[in-house]
């Protein structure tokens, strides 16, 4: 146990300040809706999600960003901007009817500056591999932390501040927020490492519970000016029962744009049921529903929701907040104990 407890020690000393800034920064994220809502009066707007105004709004974009845009997230019924991700690292807010409202270049914006700041660090690539890694070792952590506190279980209490900075109330703040937010900080740290390193975990999880179909290739497809309000009905009339969400407009020449959709039950707020289009003739020439996949794999899409706080309602989103928050106090006040030396015994003179 003396062993685990120096290995749990100097692993939470070395990741403190990453799990500082990723428990920071993932709690303010669970805001972005509502800063938007907030900063942006065409967010608090209603944009009715019928394939010809959001066909409309798409080829507004277009003349817009002639050839630029990449992807297109629609708005929703309680956000009503639509997000458009452009070719170097742009991106723009519109309003329901394509007009753009903000347009900005890489993270200028704060609500992009936060992400990139907890999804990348602010160092690209590289920072997105330090984030992975140490996600998957908080989770390491969380599991450590569990086993050392057992012996001493009946020294919990629910307190999540220490009474003083004496080292004695650091550790034990320490372990009993731990204890309390161990659920849920163990499962921000295990969805967050997953995310990033996103094929091995489908493949993990894929073998772990087979079944189902396996996701198509996209098929081949001509080129042409995709009619969007078109290419919309299409994907819809193909799920009739689904919710347009996102198109992806062809990646290089002989690629289909792909529109996804969110079916009932699906928990993704982009779902990920796909309806591939032909742009030479704007008609769906390819499906992948989300619901006959591998068990793994419906898994796994549930991560993403489960971290960044996209179900469960208000309710939810509050205790992602908190996670986040202790996730954060629990590198801080680690990393303080740490520092401070445990006081030594007198031992009186024979």
């Amino acid at each position: 146990m003396g062993f685990l407890r120096a290995v749990h020690a100097w692993a939470g000393a070395l990741l403190a300040l990453q799990l500082i800034v990723l428990g920071l920064s993932g709690s303010l994220l669970v805001l972005k809706d509502d800063w938007l809502r907030a900063t942006l009066p065409a967010a608090r707007q209603v944009v009715t999600p019928t394939p010809q105004a959001l066909g409309q709004a798409a080829e507004a974009l277009e003349q817009a960003y002639p050839g630029e845009i990449k992807t297109l997230v629609f708005a929703r019924p309680d956000l009503g901007v639509h997000r458009v991700y452009l070719a170097r690292e742009s991106s723009a807010y519109a309003d329901g009817s394509g007009g753009v409202i903000a347009a900005w270049r890489g993270n200028a914006r704060l609500e992009a500056w936060i992400f990139d700041l907890h999804h990348r660090l602010l160092a690209g690539e590289p920072g997105e591999m330090i984030v992975g890694i140490v996600g998957l070792a908080g989770a390491v952590l969380t599991l450590t932390g569990l086993v050392i506190w057992f012996p001493a279980w009946r020294a919990f209490a629910w307190k999540l501040w220490p009474r003083s900075a004496r080292r004695r109330d650091l550790v034990g703040a320490h372990r009993d927020t731990g204890m309390i937010f161990l659920i849920p900080v163990f499962a921000l740290c295990l969805t967050g490492g997953a995310i990033i390193f996103h094929e091995q975990s489908q493949a993990l999880m894929t073998a772990a519970f087979p079944g189902g179909i396996k996701p198509p290739k996209p098929p081949r497809a001509g080129q042409g000016d995709i009619d969007w309000p078109r290419a919309l009905a299409a994907a819809q009339a193909r799920f009739p029962d689904a919710a347009l969400r996102m198109a992806a407009w062809p990646a290089k020449p002989g690629a289909p744009a792909a529109i996804r959709l969110r079916r009932a039950g699906e928990w993704h707020p982009n779902g990920r049921t796909l309806v591939y289009i032909d742009p030479a003739t704007s008609q769906a020439i390819g499906t992948l529903d989300s619901r006959a996949l591998a068990p793994g794999m419906r898994a796994y899409n549930a991560f993403y929701p489960l971290h960044a706080a996209s179900v469960g309602g208000r309710g939810y989103d509050l205790a992602i907040f908190l996670s986040g928050l202790a996730l954060a106090g629990l590198g801080g006040v680690g990393f303080w104990s740490f520092l401070v030396k445990p006081r030594q015994r007198r031992t009186a003179p024979a």
